[in-house]
């Protein structure tokens, strides 16, 4: 026990020197004046105040002071120990609290699960070798003609340039034509999504959660998930550049609605779709201010999730260019899209298909309710009411 106090007492000395140095406190005894956790005495206030030079000059060193962080402020001693405040370091450094979480590349994610692992190197090849050749078309959005692109697609993923991006790339070099939900809302997408589909649209992180539900309504798709991108600055730590008027926090998220069209079932359509494979979260550092480059990461979620091969990117530019999937932009460089040819390539399956291996690893989805019958105690099935749960 005697020990266990002198450790006590040796850290509380520590932590008063720092508190004293700190402040700016020539000892660790006038602490409690500066603290004011003590009235001074007259025999005190006599001997301090004597001599008004030095009484003097320490009010202008204080003065004299410059914080650079908020330590000085926190609370007891807590600026010697912040704790893992992370909220607090960013506040003092400018790095997001995000950039601390480990393993979130996709190099090291699953470096302690070899199975899963061994599933998305599966995949990754499989997808690879049944991708057909990158084909892009520059078009004006606003008047193109969806159907003259000629196939139903399984994946869409829209890129739209929100207005809300019109800040952030304001420094971006060239100008870009930003659109408006409403503008959005009337791209054609029913015309080309086929009868059992998905639509992934980044819909920003303000007023787009609420109007990318609206479009997803208006195109025939129903809500089922919500991709979110947690943006890291490890490479360019600071506060944001662009902050919106009123604001009190600064935004280091954005949303990717994912829309379903049609009946699909994890549990039965395996040949359509492998679910549990990636999460619905994206750790990734942000573009350099100015672009407005999505993470590629979005890519390889669809591609594991989808075994459909009929893929298209709208809004999509030159190094958003990919094998499997048609891109199709305002801000392509050039065209190479042929409808007939593009179509030729899905007469013999449409899909990339599984090996047995990958049927083997993926996660499996329990069974549809009834037909397991699932015990409680004794093994005997739940009643209520007469029947059988």
């Amino acid at each position: 026990m005697g020990d266990v106090l002198q450790t006590l007492r040796e850290k509380s000395k520590k932590r008063k020197k720092l508190l004293a140095q700190t402040l700016g406190v020539s000892s660790v005894s006038d602490l409690k004046y500066v603290l004011g956790t003590v009235e001074d005495s007259p025999s005190q206030n006599k001997n301090r105040y004597d001599d008004d030079e030095p009484s003097t000059s320490k009010k202008s060193h204080a003065e004299g002071l410059v914080y650079r962080d908020s330590s000085t402020f926190l609370k007891g001693t807590q600026s010697s120990n912040p704790h893992n405040d992370y909220c607090q370091h960013f506040v003092d450094t400018g790095q997001r609290p995000q950039n601390f979480i480990r393993d979130v590349g996709l190099a090291d994610r699953f470096e302690e699960y070899p199975k899963l692992r061994e599933l998305i190197r599966l995949k990754d090849e499989l997808i690879a070798e049944t991708a057909t050749p990158p084909m892009y078309l520059q078009c004006d959005l606003k008047t193109f003609d969806m159907k003259s692109l000629g196939t139903k697609f399984d994946v869409i993923l829209i890129e739209p340039p929100l207005e809300e991006y019109a800040n952030k790339s304001a420094a971006g070099g060239a100008p870009r034509n930003f659109w408006s939900w409403e503008e959005i809302l009337n791209l054609d997408i029913s015309e080309i999504a086929a009868h059992r589909s998905f639509v992934f649209l980044w819909c920003g992180s303000s007023e787009g959660l609420d109007m990318g539900r609206n479009c997803l309504r208006k195109w025939g798709f129903r809500r089922c998930e919500d991709i979110c991108w947690i943006r890291t600055n490890i490479n360019s730590p600071g506060h944001s550049k662009i902050l919106e008027p009123k604001a009190v926090f600064q935004r280091t998220k954005e949303h990717c609605l994912m829309g379903i069209k049609g009946t699909v079932r994890r549990s039965t359509d395996g040949d359509f779709i492998h679910a549990n494979v990636d999460i619905d979260l994206i750790i990734s550092e942000e573009a350099e201010f100015g672009s407005l480059d999505k993470p590629i990461e979005i890519f390889h979620i669809i591609e594991h999730f989808c075994l459909g091969r009929r893929r298209l990117h709208i809004f999509g530019r030159d190094s958003t260019i990919r094998p499997g999937w048609v891109t199709i932009g305002s801000e392509l460089t050039n065209s190479n899209f042929n409808s007939e040819l593009y179509a030729n390539l899905f007469e013999e399956n449409p899909t990339t298909g599984c090996t047995e291996r990958i049927e083997a690893l993926r996660p499996k989805s329990p069974p549809a309710n009834g037909k397991v019958l699932r015990g409680r105690g004794r093994g005997f099935p739940r009643i209520r009411g007469g029947r059988t749960r």
